[in-house]
C-alpha cells in the first residue's frame, strides 16, 4: 500500500468512514507541499504551517497528510470557500499556495472513463492524477504575520471587562485597557437575557 493510499484511510476514519472528493484533494495537496518543501510527512514537528481556504471535507484531508491540526497550532482556517490551501516553512518563510487545477473536474472523465457519474469520476481520477495535472502551485508572500497567527502559547491575560480569561495573545488594547475581542465590539453572538 502507497503512503497515498495510507493516508486516504486515515482520512476516511477522520470523516465518518468514507472518503470524498474534496479530501482526496485535501491529501493530494497537503502531500505535494510536502514534497515541494522537502519536508518530511506527517510531520512530528512544528515546521510546517497550513492556511486552509475552507473548513470541512478539505480539512479532513489536509491533517491526514500533513499532521497540521488547529489543536496543534499548526493550522488555521480562513473560510473563504475555496478548495486551497496555504503552507509555510516556519524556518524559511517560504509560503506556497496550492489549489486544484480548473481543468481537473473535465480531466477526472478522462482519467475514470467507466465512473458512474462525475463524482465518482473525481473520487477515482484525483488519486491517480499526476499531481501536476491536478493542482498548481502559487508561490505567495503572506499580507498577514505569521507570528500573530502561531501567537504565544500559554499567555493567558484578563479582560479588564468582562473578566474572562484570554489565551494565546488574542487581547486588543482599546483605550489603554486589555479587552477580549467580543468586548472590543468582534463578537459573533449577542447575549440573550
Amino acid at each position: 500500500m502507497s503512503d497515498l493510499e495510507n493516508f486516504f484511510e486515515t482520512s476516511a476514519r477522520q470523516h465518518y468512514h468514507h472518503l470524498c472528493p474534496r479530501q482526496v484533494l485535501g491529501v493530494r495537496i497537503g502531500a505535494y507541499a510536502g514534497e515541494l518543501s522537502g519536508l518530511d510527512l506527517p510531520q512530528n514537528d512544528k515546521r510546517l504551517f497550513c492556511i486552509a481556504e475552507t473548513d470541512g471535507c478539505l480539512i479532513d484531508g489536509l491533517t491526514s497528510v500533513t499532521n497540521c491540526t488547529v489543536g496543534h497550532r499548526t493550522m488555521h482556517v480562513r473560510d473563504y470557500g475555496k478548495t486551497a490551501a496555504t503552507f509555510i516553512d516556519t524556518t524559511t518563510d517560504q509560503a506556497i499556495r496550492i489549489l486544484p487545477h480548473p481543468e481537473s473536474r473535465k480531466r477526472a472523465e478522462f482519467y475514470a472513463p467507466s465512473a458512474p457519474d462525475r463524482w465518482h469520476a473525481q473520487l477515482e481520477a484525483y488519486q491517480i492524477m499526476p499531481a501536476t495535472e491536478l493542482l498548481i502551485v502559487q508561490p505567495v508572500l503572506l499580507t498577514i504575520s505569521l507570528e500573530s497567527l502561531i501567537s504565544q502559547h500559554g499567555r493567558r491575560v484578563v479582560c479588564e471587562q468582562c473578566g474572562e480569561d484570554i489565551i494565546n495573545e488574542r487581547y486588543v488594547q482599546v483605550q489603554g485597557r486589555i479587552l477580549c475581542r467580543i468586548c472590543a465590539g468582534e463578537s459573533y453572538y449577542i447575549q440573550r437575557a
